[in-house]
């Protein structure tokens, strides 16, 4: 299997063979449930159609974020490699090269940080410098932690320094911000845990209450008072949705910087 070497937006996910169906069906699946649920009409999906899409932008802005989690960590693994060849003698740039083979029985050739490297191969050989290839890295992946490498090794090789040493030290700093973000995950996992529950409380409040008594809430369908006041329901609750994902958001970036 050859390696593209098209240049990748981390910002945006690339989504694989049957993975943009699966999500358009649960995008479609979500906005028919809310129009049966907040309205008891198919008809009602239409206008609901926006929601979708906001869940459908919503799963692939998660896939986009796991994607740049994973090239940070390969990356990791890459600087140490680089280092590794470094002290073996080799130039920075040939230390590059070289770890692609490392990269190749870590990862395979379908890894992100494969088709990295094989793009920095490339542009070696139409002479632009290893610098300015990682400062463009940096700015599609949104990785601040390689934006950091990028800019350590961009004033090494300016004013000299012991290149391997520094390298190094960058990884180990670079592991370490990575192993407190998984320890901060897993201290929030719990909390996300309690906010996906108490958004699935409401519909399974209203289901109990229209199981235990059947016609309840029959007024609020079907009329423009109830159409009014289901319509308040769902801005109230996709907009405390949206204010639990950004708070969640808000705590996980601020712990990071």
């Amino acid at each position: 299997m050859r390696t593209s070497s098209k240049r990748r937006d981390y910002h945006k996910y690339c989504w694989k063979k049957g993975e943009l169906l699966a999500a358009a069906l649960q995008s479609a699946a979500v906005t028919g449930f809310l129009a049966v649920f907040f309205y008891r009409s198919f008809w009602a999906a239409i206008p609901l159609s926006a929601a979708g899409m906001l869940f459908f932008r919503s799963l692939g802005q998660k896939k986009a974020k796991r994607a740049r989690e994973e090239l940070t960590v390969q990356f990791k693994e890459c600087i140490l490699s680089v280092s590794a060849a470094l002290r073996a003698g080799y130039s920075l740039e040939n230390a590059f090269l070289e770890s692609r083979a490392d990269m190749l029985v870590l990862y395979g050739e379908g890894s992100m940080i494969c088709q990295e490297l094989e793009i920095i191969r490339k542009g070696l050989v139409m002479n632009i410098p290893l610098e300015e290839q990682l400062s463009d890295l940096a700015d599609r992946s949104g990785s601040s932690e390689i934006a950091q490498f990028s800019s350590v090794l961009s004033i090494a090789k300016k004013n000299g320094g012991d290149l391997p040493k520094m390298i190094r030290t960058s990884s180990e700093l670079i592991g370490r911000r990575i192993a407190v973000k998984q320890e901060m995950k897993t201290l929030l996992s719990g909390r996300q845990m309690e906010q996906n529950i108490m958004k699935l409380m409401p519909f399974v409040v209203s289901f109990y209450i229209s199981v235990s008594s059947p016609g309840y809430f029959d007024v609020l369908y079907h009329n423009l008072q109830g159409i009014a006041v289901m319509t308040l329901c769902l801005a109230v609750y996709l907009g405390a949705c949206a204010a639990g994902e950004l708070v969640m958001k808000k705590v996980l970036t601020d712990g990071f910087v």
